[in-house]
Order: structure tokens, then sequence, then C-alpha cells
């Protein structure tokens, strides 16, 4: 019998979540556009499972403009109140408003700092991804003094629903930290 390949233990069981891990999670993003994606579906998991908000990840596409944050940043409180109708995201109003919110300091960073990629390179040592060696599931924390201090800097300018566990989940999903476990096959070439 062939064994299947390691896998971080949070992914196993569903091909969705597989697919996830395998393919996107913890791959370094360059691009404002995936990173106001992930900053928006982070924000929307807040209380619940990553697996929650990833099945509903194509209707958030279509809810939201496609991730576009200068669109986002336009919503008015008629788009709020029919995303509140729409069954395929998470119908919180805080969570929306948040969403809109967000997209408004989302794009100001972009202008203060170049882009948002750059924003958050300036929290990472030498502008790198931290690459942790953990062994067991049990090891990675929820949260770190990095993903403190990104959360208070973004809390300070307004950002809503990021805080310092969310801003480490953010960072993992993006590639800001490597916390493949040691022997995850997607490990390989990302030391």
């Amino acid at each position: 019998m062939t064994k299947s390949p390691m896998r971080c233990g949070w992914c196993e069981g569903d091909p969705l979540y597989e697919r996830y891990h395998d393919e996107e999670w913890g791959r370094p993003v360059d691009d404002d556009h995936t990173m106001f994606e992930f900053l928006t579906l982070e924000s929307a998991q807040a209380g619940l499972s990553w697996i929650t908000i990833l099945r509903r990840r194509e209707n958030y596409r279509k809810a939201f403009a496609g991730f576009d944050p200068a669109k986002v940043a336009a919503f008015t409180e008629t788009d709020v109140e029919r995303l509140m109708q729409d069954a395929g995201i998470i119908r919180n109003r805080a969570k929306i408003r948040a969403a809109v919110s967000n997209a408004r300091l989302f794009l100001e960073l972009q202008q203060e700092f170049g882009s948002f990629c750059a924003y958050l390179k300036r929290f990472l040592p030498d502008g790198k991804p931290v690459v942790n060696h953990w062994k067991t599931l049990s090891e990675v924390p929820a949260s770190t003094p990095l993903s403190d201090a990104i959360s208070k800097d973004m809390k300070k300018r307004g950002f809503k629903f990021f805080g310092t566990t969310i801003c480490y989940a953010h960072l993992q999903a993006v590639g800001c930290v490597n916390d493949h476990l040691v022997g995850c096959i997607c490990r390989a070439g990302q030391q």
C-alpha cells in the first residue's frame, strides 16, 4: 500500500482544504490584489473555521467585486444591505462593514507605502519571510510578536477584524511566515 504524502495535519481529509494547502497556503504573495482577497477572507473568518470561509470563497469573490479594493471601498450602505441578503457569504453586518472600511484603509496604505506588500514587508526581518521549523501542529502558535506588532499598527490605522490571531493566519496564508511542518510535501524549496 502506498503511503499518501505528508501534509500539515490541519488540511487532511478534505480535497478543497488539501488543494488550498498544496497550491496556495504559505506561498509568498507579491501582489496587492491577492493580499486584499486574503485580508477580506481572513477578517470574515473571525470566530469561524477557515474551511467555512474557503467553501464560500467564490461567493465572496462575486459579492466583493472580485476583491478589487477600489470597488469595495466605494460600496455604500445600499451595498451593505444587498450583501446582508446574500446567503453565499457570512451575513454579519459588522464584518461586511469592516470589509468596506478595510478596503478604504488598504488603499491608504497603498498610497503611503507604494503597495500593501511593501507595508507588510517592512515588518519582516530583512523584508524576507520568517521560516519556522515546527514538527507538530501543537508547536505552531496562534500569534507571535510579529503578528502582535502588525495587528497593533493596523488597528491604530482603523482596520477591523484583524486582531493578532487573524493577522498571524494572514501572514501564514500569504507566505510572510512559512509554517509548513518539517516533512510536509510543500516545504521543499521553501527553506
